[in-house]
Formats: C-alpha cells, sequence, structure tokens
C-alpha cells in the first residue's frame, strides 16, 4: 500500500471562505455532494506532469497547481536560497516584500527548469476552479454536477413517481427527506440528513448537512449551512457571479467583497445554525453563524 502526503495550505488563514470555514477547513466542505478534496482522489491516476499556467494570455491552458517532479528538480532550491540570502528582502510582482528566507516554486524555480528545458506538460481536458471565497463553490459544484453525468451518473437525482421534481443535475443525499412537491434544480446539491419541505423551490444552491428548508421557501444562488432553518414562504436569494464562458481572461472575481464602500451583490450564504423565520426576503447578504434573524436583510453581512 502506497502512502500520500497531500500539501494544502499557503501564507493566508484561509479567511476568504469564510464563514463556510469557521466549521469545516476548506478541503473538506462538500462540492456537489462530496468533499472537495476527494475530486481529488478519484482524479490521482490521470495526474502525470506539471501544468503550468502563463503570466499572460498566450492560450486558454492554465497551471492546475499540481506538480510531478524528480528530487533533482529540487537542486535549485539551495541556490535560489544563498542568492536571496545575499540580497536580503526582496519585492515580488505584486509590490510586496518577502524575506530571503521564502523561495516561490513557480516563479524561482519552475521558470529556471523552464528555461532549460526540463519542464513538461499533461494537457488535459478537465475541468478546473478556484475555490477561494465561499460563494465560488457554488459555481464549481455546478461544473461538478455537470461532470457527474460521464464519470459518476449513479450520483445524480433522476425523476421518480412520487418524488420530487427534478430539473437538470441535481445530487440529493440518500438521507434526505424531500417532498414530493419540492421543485429541485438545476444545480443543487442536498447534503445529509436535509429536509425539504413541501413546495420548495431550490435552484442554483447548496444544501449542507442537517439543514430545514420549511414549506414553500425559494432558495436561489445560495448556500445554507449546517444545521440551518429557513421559515415558511421565505425566501434566501443571491446574485450569481460566474465567469463568461466566452472570454479567455474570465476568472472567479473572489479578491473582494466591496467596491467604493458598498458590498458587491454576490451569493447568499447563511453559516453554521442560522435561523431565518417566516415570510422575509435575504437577498445577497452573509449571515455568520448561529444568528436568529428577525426580518428581511439586502446586501448585508451579519456579524
Amino acid at each position: 500500500m502506497l502512502k500520500a502526503v497531500i500539501l494544502i495550505g499557503g501564507p493566508q488563514k484561509g479567511t476568504r471562505f469564510r464563514p463556510l470555514s469557521f466549521e469545516v477547513p476548506k478541503p473538506l466542505f462538500p462540492v456537489a455532494g462530496v468533499p472537495m478534496i476527494q475530486h481529488h482522489i478519484e482524479a490521482c491516476a490521470q495526474v502525470l506532469h506539471y501544468v503550468e499556467k502563463p503570466s499572460t494570455f498566450v492560450s486558454d491552458v492554465i497551471n492546475c497547481g499540481i506538480y510531478l517532479f524528480s528530487p533533482e528538480a529540487l537542486k535549485p532550491l539551495g541556490d535560489v536560497f544563498q542568492r536571496n540570502q545575499q540580497d536580503g528582502q526582496l519585492e515580488d510582482s505584486s509590490g510586496l516584500w518577502r524575506g530571503a528566507g521564502t523561495i516561490r516554486l513557480e516563479q524561482d524555480v519552475f521558470s529556471a527548469l523552464a528555461g532549460q528545458g526540463q519542464i513538461y506538460v499533461y494537457l488535459t481536458e478537465g475541468i478546473w476552479s478556484q475555490i477561494k471565497s465561499a460563494g465560488s463553490a457554488l459555481y464549481a459544484s455546478r461544473l461538478y454536477l455537470g461532470q457527474y453525468q460521464l464519470t459518476h451518473p449513479e450520483r445524480l437525482a433522476k425523476h421518480t413517481p412520487g418524488g420530487p421534481r427534478i430539473r437538470g443535475n441535481v445530487y440529493i443525499h440518500p438521507t434526505a427527506k424531500v417532498a414530493p412537491s419540492a421543485v429541485l434544480g438545476p444545480n443543487v446539491s442536498i447534503g445529509e440528513g436535509v429536509t425539504v419541505g413541501e413546495g420548495v423551490r431550490l435552484r442554483e444552491s447548496i444544501v449542507l448537512h442537517g439543514a430545514t428548508l420549511q414549506e414553500h421557501t425559494c432558495v436561489l444562488h445560495s448556500i445554507v449551512g449546517w444545521g440551518s432553518t429557513v421559515g415558511r414562504w421565505a425566501r434566501v436569494e443571491g446574485t450569481p457571479n460566474d465567469p463568461n464562458p466566452n472570454d479567455p481572461r474570465a476568472h472567479m472575481d473572489s479578491e473582494s467583497l466591496f467596491k467604493d464602500g458598498k458590498l458587491l451583490p454576490a451569493i447568499t450564504i447563511l453559516g453554521c445554525r442560522v435561523r431565518i423565520p417566516a415570510e422575509v426576503l435575504i437577498l445577497n447578504s452573509i449571515v455568520l453563524p448561529h444568528k436568529e434573524l428577525s426580518r428581511s436583510f439586502t446586501n448585508q453581512i451579519i456579524l
């Protein structure tokens, strides 16, 4: 049996994925019904070579951040370290200063190896999406639900007599209880132990473990957190911010929630164990965990 260490992380603390990362590490967040990292593990047999992303647009080929190299490829690390020690603090391309002990694998090592003809690429037609912010998980979920048509069709829900109406790609955990009059999809993922009441409309949304959607609620472009409750006739809605598929430079714009001091319209996110009362509207808002709301909110971050 082979053992592997999966390195996850970076210089930041994953704050952009809050409030969802308060409950689970980002790699364990379910996308299309299964933990994010499980998608990588299932695809491990397909990873052959390093794939690099050009700094300027020359094609639609991107760097998936997956590297395969021999120990000899690490020899330049010593040279880079010694050079950095002589130069002291360094300024990177973003204008930020970094310590001499910091070595950037792509810029400091791979660029040199590429110049020596020692880097190769493996081109794949598979899907790829960054998941930096909490809202970007919804876009990734749509991609994987579509991929299930080819890779795991058994994970997609199908319309059955006496069951809910299914539109497009939908994942429903076997333990979830969904009323037959509910309408689900497209791009809906329903987690373990979720309860979906009569007349509920779900579209472009993720509903996490143990959440309850009471009768006639409407949830669009939203993520409903673990154990949260949405009351009867309530509406939880966000604004999609998907990249333009016809623009070769398009990307998920997740660097900032604000512009000119105003909260940008985006995916609505309910943290863990949030309670939404009946007959209210939650629009383009982020609600942190364990909040019990009493009225409607629009374009708000509720702390």
